[in-house]
C-alpha cells in the first residue's frame, strides 16, 4: 500500500467512526419532537370523500427553523408540506394536511409513509417512526356460494322448507353489507339492503324487500361490500355512479350472487309432439302441490287436473297440428309455456317456431351469477331451462295470432321449432312447398340457415312473419345449449341488407306486384307504429313490395335461386289478422303461395 493510499485509508476510519459517533449521539439526545400525531393511521386519495387527507401536528422542544415532507419507505422524499416555517419551543405547528399526492400532483402508490421533520439550525432531520398508509385499492370481497341448496345455478326461493337463502362470503367482513338487486324483470333495482355482521361471513335473505313484503317473481343478485381501515369500499360486483350493477357484454358477474325467486314456474318441450301422443311438462313448483290446464292458443282448457310430480303427463285432444298452450298455477301465481304438437300427415307447408329465439330473450339465470343468461348479452344459453315469464317474449302479438288465424281458417299445417329444425328431429324440410317462420327468428345456428336457404334456393318459398330475424348466427351444442352468439351481419342468410327498425306513424302503400302479393287487398297497410324496412335484397329488384311514404321498402318479395322470400318488416302486422281486411288478405295470398 502507498503512503498516499495508507493515509486515504486513515482519514476514511476517522470519518466512518466519527459519523458512527454522532449517530449514537442523536440516537441518545432528548427527544426534540413532542406530541407527533397523525389524523388516521390510513388515508385512501381516491376521490370518494373519505379519508382523503392526512393530518399532521406536533411540537418542538425548542425553537427551531423547520422543513416538514413526507417521505416514503426508503427515505425519498415525495412531497414537501412546509419550509422555512419558525416554530417556537412548546408551541404546536398549525395542522398540516396531505392529501396523497407528489410534487406533480399524482397520487403516489400504496404504501406506508413517514414524516419528515428538518431542523435547520442543527443541520439535521428526524423521520418520525410512526408510519401511515397509503391504500386506495378496495378490499377483495366476494359472494362465493349462497345455500342451504348445493350445486350449480342460483339459489332458489321460495322453499319447500321455508328457510331463507343463506348468502356465503370468502371473508369475514367489518363495516359490511349486503344488497339485494333486481336484475330481471327490467329495470334493475335495488330491493334490499342487510348488514354483515361484524366478524360474520354469512348473510340471510327470507326474499323479502326492504318494505317487509315478499318480492316478486324474478332474477335476483345478492352483492356484498364492506371498507378497509382506510375507508375504501369494496364490492362483490362492480356498481355504476347509480349504484346499479355494471354488465359487460360477454362477461359473467363475479361471484357466485344468484338468487332466483320463482314459486312456480314450466319448461317448454324442445321438440313437437306428433299428435295422438302423450305430451311432458316438466314443472317446478318447489314440491308442492299445483293445478293445471292445457288447451289449444287462442281457445279455452280442454285438459285440466292437480300434481305434486316434477312431469306433467297428458294426452292432448285432436288429430292435426296444433300449438298449446300448458299453464300450471300455484296460489295466485301462474306460469305458461307453449307446447307444439305435429299431425302424423304431411301437410305443404311447414310452420317453425322460434324457439331458440324465445329462450335466448328468456330471462333466467343458468350460471348463478345472478345476471339473466341472454343471446342478447352475449352469454350462453340452456335450451332445456323453464321460462322467466308468463310465455315467450311478443308471442301474444306474433305467433300466437298467425297460428290462431291458421286454425280459425282450418288450414292445415305441420309444426316444428327451429331447434328441432337444426338437430334433424322432428318434420323436415323435405317435402314442403314453403315455410312460415311465425315469429322472430334472430338466432339461428348454421346448419339450420344453410338448410333454410337450401331449401329456397331449390325452389321453395319462406314468410318472415317476424322482424330483426335471420341476421344473428349461435353455435347450437350436443347437448342443446346455445354459445358463442355473434352481432348481427350486414346481411342476412339470403344476402338482403336491412334498415334499422323506425319508430313513428307510417302508411305503407302497394307498388310493383309481379308476384301477386297484395292480390285481395286494398294495397294500403296504415298507422303502423313501427317498420323494420329492407334496404337491398340480392336479385337487385324485388317481385312485390310496399314502401312507406319517403320510398322505404316494407313489405317485399324477392326471389333467391329458384324460390322466394316474402318479408312483412311490421312488427304489428300478425296482431291486425282478427281486425285488419288487408291484413287479412295479405296472409290469405302468403298461405297460397306458401302451399303452391
Amino acid at each position: 500500500m502507498t503512503r498516499l493510499a495508507q493515509v486515504v485509508f486513515a482519514l476514511l476510519v476517522v470519518a466512518t467512526g466519527g459519523a458512527f459517533f454522532v449517530a449514537q449521539k442523536l440516537k441518545t439526545a432528548d427527544p426534540v419532537l413532542l406530541s407527533f400525531r397523525l389524523g388516521s393511521e390510513a388515508i385512501s386519495p381516491n376521490g370518494d370523500g373519505r379519508f382523503e387527507r392526512q393530518r399532521i401536528t406536533f411540537r418542538l422542544k425548542r425553537s427551531e427553523l423547520i422543513d416538514v415532507a413526507v417521505v416514503d419507505e426508503r427515505g425519498d422524499k415525495v412531497r414537501e408540506l412546509a419550509s422555512g416555517v419558525q416554530l417556537p419551543a412548546y408551541r404546536t405547528i398549525a395542522p398540516l394536511s396531505w392529501n396523497g399526492r407528489d410534487e406533480n400532483g399524482k397520487v403516489v402508490a400504496d404504501g406506508r409513509y413517514r414524516i419528515r421533520v428538518t431542523l435547520r439550525r442543527e443541520g439535521r432531520s428526524i423521520v418520525v417512526p410512526k408510519s401511515f398508509l397509503v391504500d386506495t385499492l378496495p378490499p377483495t370481497i366476494r359472494v362465493v356460494a349462497i345455500g342451504p341448496s348445493a350445486g350449480p345455478g342460483p339459489e332458489l326461493l321460495p322453499r319447500a322448507d321455508g328457510q331463507p337463502a343463506q348468502i356465503r362470503l370468502n371473508t369475514s367482513a367489518r363495516d359490511g353489507r349486503l344488497l339485494i338487486f333486481r336484475t330481471a324483470p327490467l329495470p334493475t333495482e335495488q330491493v334490499a339492503e342487510l348488514p354483515i355482521a361484524q366478524g360474520s361471513d354469512q348473510v340471510s335473505w327470507d326474499g323479502r324487500g326492504s318494505n317487509g313484503r315478499p318480492v316478486a317473481p324474478g332474477t335476483y343478485l345478492a352483492v356484498a361490500q364492506r371498507r378497509d381501515s382506510a375507508g375504501v369500499l369494496g364490492s362483490s360486483v362492480p356498481l355504476d355512479a347509480k349504484g346499479m350493477p355494471i354488465i359487460v357484454y360477454g362477461q359473467r358477474l363475479p361471484g357466485q350472487g344468484g338468487i332466483t325467486v320463482r314459486p312456480i314456474a314450466a319448461q317448454p318441450p324442445l321438440l313437437p309432439s306428433t299428435a295422438g301422443s302423450s305430451i311432458a311438462v316438466p314443472v317446478d313448483a318447489n314440491g308442492g302441490r299445483f293445478s293445471w290446464n292445457l288447451g289449444q292458443v287462442g281457445k279455452s282448457s280442454s285438459r285440466r287436473g292437480t300434481s305434486s310430480s316434477s312431469t306433467v303427463r297428458v294426452k292432448p285432444p285432436g288429430k292435426s297440428s296444433q300449438l298449446l298452450i300448458f299453464t300450471a298455477k300455484k296460489g295466485a301465481l301462474r306460469a305458461s309455456v307453449p307446447v307444439a304438437v305435429d299431425d302424423p300427415k304431411s301437410h305443404p307447408v311447414l310452420v317453425v317456431l322460434p324457439l331458440m329465439t324465445w329462450q335466448g330473450r328468456n330471462p333466467v339465470d343458468d350460471d348463478g351469477d345472478g345476471e339473466p343468461n341472454l343471446l342478447s348479452n352475449g352469454d350462453s344459453v340452456q335450451l332445456p331451462r323453464v321460462l322467466g315469464t308468463p310465455l315467450p317474449s311478443r308471442f301474444a302479438v306474433q305467433e300466437k295470432p298467425i297460428i290462431s288465424w291458421l286454425d280459425r281458417n282450418r288450414y292445415r299445417y305441420d309444426l316444428t321449432t327451429d331447434y328441432a329444425l337444426a338437430s334433424g328431429r322432428g318434420p323436415t324440410l323435405s317435402g314442403h312447398s314453403g315455410v312460415l317462420l311465425a315469429g322472430d327468428t334472430v338466432w339461428l345456428p348454421p346448419t339450420a340457415a344453410r338448410k333454410l336457404r337450401g331449401f329456397v334456393t331449390a325452389g321453395g318459398t319462406l314468410v318472415e312473419a317476424g322482424t330483426d330475424s335471420l341476421l344473428r348466427s349461435v353455435t347450437l351444442t350436443r347437448n342443446a345449449n346455445l354459445i358463442k352468439p355473434l352481432p348481427a351481419a350486414t346481411a342476412d342468410i339470403f344476402g338482403s341488407t336491412l334498415e334499422a327498425s323506425a319508430r313513428g306513424t307510417f302508411d305503407v302503400t302497394a307498388g310493383d306486384d309481379q308476384l301477386g302479393l297484395f292480390k285481395g287487398t286494398s294495397g294500403l297497410f296504415n298507422n303502423y307504429d313501427e317498420i323494420e324496412a329492407t334496404k337491398t335484397v340480392p336479385s337487385g329488384k324485388p317481385l312485390s313490395v310496399a314502401v312507406t311514404a319517403d320510398g322505404a321498402m316494407t313489405i317485399v318479395a324477392f326471389r333467391v335461386g329458384s324460390g322466394t322470400v316474402i318479408r312483412y318488416g311490421l312488427p304489428q302486422l300478425p296482431s291486425r289478422l282478427t281486425t285488419d281486411p288487408d291484413v287479412q288478405g295479405l296472409m290469405t295470398r302468403s298461405w297460397q303461395l306458401l302451399s303452391r
